[in-house]
């Protein structure tokens, strides 16, 4: 049931970042003790920052809610597959776990594309679970991208 309500609260976010105008991807950090700490969607356009992805912005609030630059033994939930430039940022912040939803063929960067995490330069590998909420997920995107055609 917790697993189930921190993709949930990602869901939440994607759909608030969609109202905005913005890519519907959420993410949310879990502390080691099930706490959330953090919550995010992405803001790339309302802060014209091409950074600001939703992993990003709650990676951010976590680093700073843990007054430290890790977060060894935290989650990370997220609706969409992290891009190259999040997943370099979740092996930077030495997430433990990564759960995210829907796969992404053009711009993912865990299972597809640049597939940081199997890179030898690689520092820190998460353990990944995809597929959660990636029905959800898919559809927040696809109305997205529908009602913007």
């Amino acid at each position: 049931m917790r697993f189930t309500s921190h993709m949930e609260r990602a869901l939440a976010e994607a759909r608030a970042a969609a109202l905005r105008g913005e890519v519907p991807v959420g993410a949310v950090v879990v502390a080691p003790d099930g706490r959330v700490v953090a919550a995010a969607g992405n803001r790339t356009r309302e802060l014209s920052d091409p950074t600001a992805h939703a992993e990003i912005l709650a990676i951010r609030e976590a680093c700073r809610a843990a007054g430290s630059e890790r977060l060894p033994g935290h989650d990370l939930w997220v609706t969409l597959e992290p891009c190259a430039m999040c997943a370099a940022a979740i092996s930077a912040a030495r997430i433990g776990r990564l759960y995210y939803g829907a796969g992404d063929k053009r711009m993912g960067g865990v299972e597809h594309g640049a597939r940081v995490f199997r890179h030898p330069q690689c520092h820190h590998r998460p353990q990944v679970y995809d597929g959660l909420g990636a029905d959800q997920a898919r559809a927040l995107l696809r109305g997205f991208f529908e009602r913007r055609r």
